[in-house]
This record gives C-alpha cells, structure tokens and sequence, in this order.
C-alpha cells in the first residue's frame, strides 16, 4: 500500500514543480498493540555515547543492539546514585510519519540536572540528535496511530570507578526505549502521604536523579496495597502544602483559576506540566503557580495529574486523614479538553501551532 498524500515543491528550471512522494506503508513489529501496558517491551536497538574527563564533549555515538551494559562495580552510578533519566515519547501519525514532542525540552532539564549532580551532559544538539536515531532504528516498534506510543529513556550516568565521595571522571550517555500503552487505566485514587517525603529544601526534587524515585517504594506500596493508585506528597517543611505524586505533577480547578505547586527546587519542572499551562492560559483560564495548601484541595472542582507516561489523568479522589473526596471526570472536564487537545498536537491530529513537535520520519 503506498500513501500519496504527501506534497513538496522542487524548484526545475526557475519554476516550482509539484512533486508527490510515494511513502511505503509502515512496517510494525509483531506485538499486540492494543494490550499494551506500560512495562518493558525489548527492541532492536539503543544509543550509546561516553565521556572522559579531559574531553572537551561526549563522543560520537554509536547504535548497538539493545541489551545489557557492563559495569565497574565501584561506578558512581552504583556506588552514589549519580545519575539522571529523562522522559519523552515518539507518537505515530495517521501519515505514519513519526512525531518527538519537544525532545529540545528534555535536553535543556538533563543539563540543569547535571549541574546539580556535577556530571558532563550532551549538548542540546547532541541529546536530539541522539532520540531521533533511537527512533529511527526502532521505527516498527513505534505503535500504529492513535495505539500508544514508543517512550524513550535517555540515561546518564556515572561509570567512571570511584572508591571515595566524589564526581566521576567517566559518564555514559545512553539513550533506550519501549513501545507503551496507558501508564494507569485505571481511576486514579490519591493517599495523602503525611509520614515520608518525596523531596527536602536544598536537596535533588526538582531535577530528575534517579535517587528520587526509590524512597517513594514504600509509602507508594502501603498505599496499593490499601487499593490506592498513588500516594500525594506534602512539603517536608510544614507538611501542610501538596507538592506532587510519586511520579507526577498535580493541578487544582477553582472556577476559571487553575493552580499547581511552585516548582521550587523540591518539585520536578515536568515538561507535560509545562505545556498544560501554556494551553491552559491560552483557553482563558488563569494559571497560578503557589503554594497549595491541603485544605484548598478539598474545595476543588477537579484535581488532575500531569507527566510524560500518564499525559492528563484526572483524579477520581484524595483521601487525607480518613477523609475522602470525589471529583469531576471525564471527556467534558477541563482535564479532559487539555488531555484532548495536548495528545491531539502531540499525535498530528490537531495543527501545532505552538511548534512543540518535531517531525523525524
């Protein structure tokens, strides 16, 4: 089947020629799409790339067959948890032509994040450059339009041996991904968590270290296993005011005021997060970062939640302190038209006007 929907214009002897390019129907890999969760599914291929102390940048990378890595057993990845991830997805359109949503994005949040963890980072350049090669060599792995997408995991990570507290001189900058479906099919239920803390003033919540993730285990499984999606945090100062989920950031509805935590220091600066606000505002509402106190939560219209592996989930309902409250879901929601309209621009179906994708196929 070949698509001929595709227009260019050539220039042929001082005159604008319309040419049509014929594009070959894409070739998927055997997996059943619509059963999709979001677990590891192995592909072709991943993008490696190193740096040594001295370099003056990463080297050229190279594509390699996905599969395991060796390490020095005294790495600072293994040792001091010195390490960053980052979070994107690749969508298909209904061209089959393939979409990155504002890969520049997660790039320029890696270097923050290696500032703070004294790690050499790619250039912005080098970080796109990079996810679109992963892209490419693992194509048919990408799901058919409109039946997940292909979510990319950038990696860096100390790899240099070191026997005392201090930075590597070697990292590993490695780029790998899975085909996914939903992150929760689920409603999403909330524990408020007023016992363990997601991030402290000072310390590493609001850039993406891999030792973020690990202290919430605890309190997320006690809160599973009392039938719970997900636990929301509250500051460590005052452990009065919202911050985020274990894995997301969170908004609150107030009449035409939508309101999120400050992205402080203690609360990721999600990209998702970033782009409901820029569309948020531009349907009229007035968007607020501040401090959100808990009690504020509980006069909301609707409470949703926001990130790269669960786009715009709406929150079914927080418990906090043995009191529960419900709230608006649904296609008709506000959390509803942003998540329409975000995984529209995000998948071709709706124009970006805001030139927020990247066409890479």
């Amino acid at each position: 089947m070949v698509d001929r929907s595709p227009v260019r214009y050539r220039l042929v002897n001082s005159k604008f020629t319309v040419v049509t390019y014929s594009r070959e129907k894409a070739e998927y890999a055997n997996v059943n799409w619509d059963e999709l969760g979001f677990a590891l599914t192995k592909i072709d291929y991943m993008y490696v790339m190193n740096f040594t102390q001295g370099d003056e940048k990463f080297s050229h990378g190279t594509l390699t067959r996905f599969g395991n890595i060796e390490l020095c057993p005294s790495s600072g990845i293994l040792n001091y948890g010195q390490g960053l991830f980052e979070g994107l997805k690749a969508y298909r359109k209904a061209d089959e032509r393939i979409l990155l949503f504002r890969p520049e994005e997660n790039a320029l949040r890696m270097k923050m994040g290696a500032d703070r963890m004294c790690m050499t980072s790619p250039t912005v350049e080098q970080f796109v450059d990079s996810v679109r090669k992963t892209v490419l060599a693992n194509k048919r792995w990408v799901p058919p339009h409109g039946r997940g997408s292909l979510y990319i995991r950038p990696l860096l990570i100390g790899t240099g041996p070191n026997l005392g507290v201090k930075p590597a001189f070697e990292y590993t900058f490695l780029v790998y991904a899975s085909p996914v479906g939903s992150y929760n099919k689920g409603e999403l239920n909330l524990l408020v968590e007023d016992k363990f803390h997601r991030a402290t003033p000072g310390g590493t919540g609001g850039i993406k270290a891999v030792t973020n993730y690990s202290p919430v285990y605890k309190p997320l499984t006690q809160a599973k296993a009392k039938g719970f999606s997900d636990v929301l945090f509250l500051d460590a100062l005052s452990g009065s005011h919202i911050e985020e989920g274990s894995a997301c950031n969170i908004f609150i509805l107030k009449g035409n005021v939508i309101s999120t935590p400050t992205a402080d220091g203690t609360i990721l600066p999600g990209i998702t997060r970033k782009s409901i606000m820029e569309l948020a505002s531009g349907f009229g509402y007035q968007v607020e970062e501040r401090a959100l106190p808990i009690d504020e939560v509980f006069d909301a219209e609707e409470v949703f939640c926001t990130g790269t592996a669960m786009v715009v989930k709406p929150v079914a309902s927080i418990t906090y302190q043995g009191k529960t409250i419900e709230y608006k879901q649904g296609e008709e929601t506000v959390a509803g038209r942003l998540y329409a309209t975000l995984t529209g621009i995000q998948t071709g179906v709706i124009e970006d006007k805001l030139g927020w994708t990247m066409t890479i196929d």
